[in-house]
């Protein structure tokens, strides 16, 4: 508790513990899970504009969903890169990308082994064009393969972008929390 009271009010510690010499929170994981939320309604929410993003065009989800398809599995996803993008490869690999929705709430579920700069902002922005029907479920496709940035459409609003989970060998023996965030947790499939 007195880390917390010391920390700004969007952080807060959950545990603590030694962890050995050779654990380095970057380097060790072998899998991130991202969730990006957005609000679908013709109205903008008044009292989570800053937690969702806003999306006022009705959106197809089954068009989402099959768009999201061809994103998993191994690929270079150069398209889906900041320009600012570090990393020194844009392979990566996507293991799932579920698209869920409950009442006004779609929510993109992605795990992958890592994750470029903007990665899943603009996975978003194409996927959300797609849902609004402005263009066809195979552009995500065309996006992917052109490998450039700027076939990719807009970046997402970072609204709703949340890391849910990273993963670590057992040997760390790290304790698991509920994936978030916690203002869905009626959602269903968002424990697993």
């Amino acid at each position: 508790m007195g880390g917390n009271a010391n920390l700004p009010p969007d952080i807060s510690v959950t545990w603590a513990q030694p962890m050995p010499s050779h654990f380095h929170a970057r380097f060790k994981a072998f899998a991130r899970r991202y969730r990006y939320v957005i609000y679908n309604d013709q109205i903008r929410p008044a009292h989570m504009a800053e937690e969702v993003t806003w999306n006022h065009r009705p959106l197809d989800v089954q068009r989402v969903r099959d768009a999201a398809q061809c994103l998993i599995g191994t690929h270079d996803f150069t398209s889906f890169r900041a320009v600012q993008c570090q990393a020194k490869s844009p392979v990566k690999t996507v293991h799932h990308l579920h698209v869920l929705q409950q009442g006004c709430f779609i929510v993109l579920d992605i795990r992958a082994n890592a994750f470029l700069h903007h990665m899943v902002r603009n996975i978003a922005g194409v996927l959300m064009t797609i849902g609004a029907g402005e263009r066809p479920v195979g552009w995500v496709r065309e996006v992917l393969d052109a490998r450039d940035r700027r076939a990719g459409g807009v970046t997402a609003h970072p609204y709703g972008l949340y890391l849910v989970q990273v993963e670590y060998p057992e040997e760390f023996d790290l304790p698991e929390r509920y994936i978030g965030p916690h203002f869905l947790s009626g959602l269903p499939l968002l424990a697993g």
